[in-house]
């Protein structure tokens, strides 16, 4: 098998891989349920990953680089730190209003497992760090007093927002979301 063709194997069963889990979770995810939707034989996913566990952390880790490029392309759109920060929960909308949304495929997965020590919920945690680490980015940019204090007050309305659309199917948990920040702005100005 050529370099390109096994890239292209690799590509289509993390892609594969990463839609199941997305869609209806680890346990849900079965190795005959991948062979069969991806179209390769089971030695072919063997071939790349040891088990199914690497699995789901290569598909897991590959959403997380794309869904951060996504993230932090659409928000850093806007023209100014305060309009960045805003545009978070304007962006989180858009998303919540796409097809096929299931909420934060790290926050799922992190509760189908139970120990903070299981790869996925440390490709969670550092999904969540990264996060963090720019939205500290954005509240240092505005110049608040206290960025570090206000990106973890931004993370918990960020994951509340995916949540709550998610659970109660309602997307104006964004709008709500974006209007706490601008109350938090208001004192930090």
């Amino acid at each position: 098998m050529n370099e390109i063709n096994s890239n292209e194997t690799r590509n289509i069963i993390l892609d594969v891989a990463e839609k199941l889990i997305y869609k209806s979770g680890i346990a849900a995810t079965g190795m005959d349920l991948l062979v069969k939707t991806a179209g390769v034989s089971r030695k072919s996913i063997y071939r790349y990953f040891a088990n199914k566990d690497d699995l789901i952390v290569a598909a897991l880790q590959r959403r997380d680089e794309r869904w951060m490029h996504w993230f932090s392309s659409e928000v850093d759109k806007a023209p100014t730190p305060r309009a960045r920060l805003l545009n978070l929960f304007t962006v989180l909308k858009t998303w919540f209003d796409s097809e096929g949304f299931r909420g934060c495929a790290f926050i799922n997965t992190s509760g189908e497992t139970g120990d903070p020590q299981n790869p996925v919920r440390q490709v969670a945690k550092l999904h969540k760090q990264k996060l963090l680490d720019y939205v500290t980015r954005l509240c240092t940019e505005q110049g608040v007093e206290s960025p570090d204090a206000l990106a973890r007050q931004l993370l918990i309305l960020i994951d509340g927002a995916i949540t709550v659309a998610l659970v109660m199917g309602d997307h104006s948990a964004a709008d709500q979301a974006q209007n706490i920040l601008k109350s938090l702005l208001a004192e930090t100005e």
